[in-house]
This record gives C-alpha cells, sequence and structure tokens, in this order.
C-alpha cells in the first residue's frame, strides 16, 4: 500500500491520515470505503475462495490483474485488485471536487468519479516497468 502511494503525486493522497484493514465485508459485497470524516479509508478481508470478476466495472477483465476468467483468482492477482483498483478508487473519493459545495457529501467524488480516478491511475501507474522486487506493482505479463 505504501509503494502505491509513493508512486502517485502528494496532492492526491494529503487528505489521508490512515489506512485500516478489517473484515467487514458484509459477505464480500464491501471492498473498501472512506471513513464519513473523509481521512481515512479501510480495505476489507475477502474471503479465500472467491472470483472477483463480478466486482469488475465494464471495460476491466480478470487478465488486467493477472487472472483468468472462470478460475479461481491467484494471490497476486488478487493483491493487484485491491491495490490498483479497490484502494485507488477509494483514494478517489478523498478528492475534493466541489469546495464549495452546500454538503459535505458534494464537496467529494462521488462513485462514477472515484472509479475513473481509480483506472487513470491504474493504467498510468502500470503503462511502464517499476523495479520493485513485488511483481504486484506492475501490470501482469500477458
Amino acid at each position: 500500500m505504501r509503494v502505491v502511494l509513493s508512486r502517485l503525486p502528494f496532492e492526491l493522497w494529503d487528505r489521508l491520515r490512515a489506512v485500516h484493514f478489517n473484515d467487514r465485508s458484509r459477505g464480500a459485497r464491501v471492498f473498501g470505503y472512506v471513513s464519513p470524516g473523509r481521512r481515512e479509508i479501510a480495505l476489507c478481508a475477502l474471503p479465500p475462495r472467491m472470483s472477483l470478476t463480478a466486482a469488475l466495472v465494464k471495460g476491466q477483465t480478470p487478465e488486467q490483474f493477472g487472472a483468468k476468467r472462470g478460475q479461481k483468482w491467484p494471490a497476486l492477482a488478487v493483491r493487484r485488485f485491491l491495490l490498483y483498483d479497490v484502494l485507488l478508487h477509494e483514494l478517489g473519493h478523498l478528492q475534493l471536487i466541489k469546495g464549495n459545495a452546500r454538503s459535505e457529501r458534494l464537496k467529494f467524488a462521488r462513485e462514477k468519479l472515484a472509479q475513473a480516478f481509480a483506472v487513470h491511475w491504474c493504467n498510468r501507474l502500470w503503462s511502464g516497468s517499476f523495479s520493485h522486487p513485488d511483481p504486484v506493482h506492475n501490470a501482469p505479463s500477458r
């Protein structure tokens, strides 16, 4: 998680105070969420045998994360999904969209913009090779 954040411009995550890991996935329906104060992110634990294909949005494929359609996702693909989709998506929710909005809810990115943020930064981070001993930080080889 720290590697992903260190690869992003500081302005994108300067509001972030902490990232928590917990077991509140509500039966694998929630992969992560932002705290009500919009300062902390929680990533949820997933069941050991689960296909994440249903969690992908339009335009995403299991192969993008290193998994094969119709098969159990390898641990490396699950980690890629959590770091480069879920974490970036939740970080997208911390982006200030309208600083002068009347309500706190309208100031920050909603689902559509948060997912666009995640897709943009995932593609940008994976566009070039990154020298790191953990292969999760590079796009899967085809």
